[in-house]
């Protein structure tokens, strides 16, 4: 993780790699669980920021919903990385 906050900061782009997603979360109040007992939020929707070369079913720009607890935090607060087998959906944002 430090080396990702380190890119970061620097202004680096992250690649995803193999059948990886890198995700733009959607705003806490429209997407998110809250839960109570642990205090965290866990996210499920978001637009994807990049793909990986085994990803097939999603493309850049595609808004998806994706399994909640199978999504890996970047130091970005806003963004994950999720595995293609986690998309539940590609939904319409219009």
């Amino acid at each position: 993780m430090l080396l990702l906050s380190f890119l970061l900061k620097r202004g680096k782009m992250l690649k995803a790699v193999a059948d990886r997603i890198i995700v733009k979360l959607d705003s806490v109040a429209e997407s998110a669980i809250l839960l109570p007992d642990k205090q965290k939020i866990c996210h499920n929707k978001g637009i994807v920021q990049s793909v990986g070369p085994l990803v097939t079913l999603v493309k850049n720009g595609d808004h998806i919903v994706f399994h909640p607890f199978d999504e890996l935090d970047l130091p970005q607060p806003d963004s994950v990385v999720v595995r293609e087998s986690s998309v539940l959906a590609i939904y319409d944002d219009e």
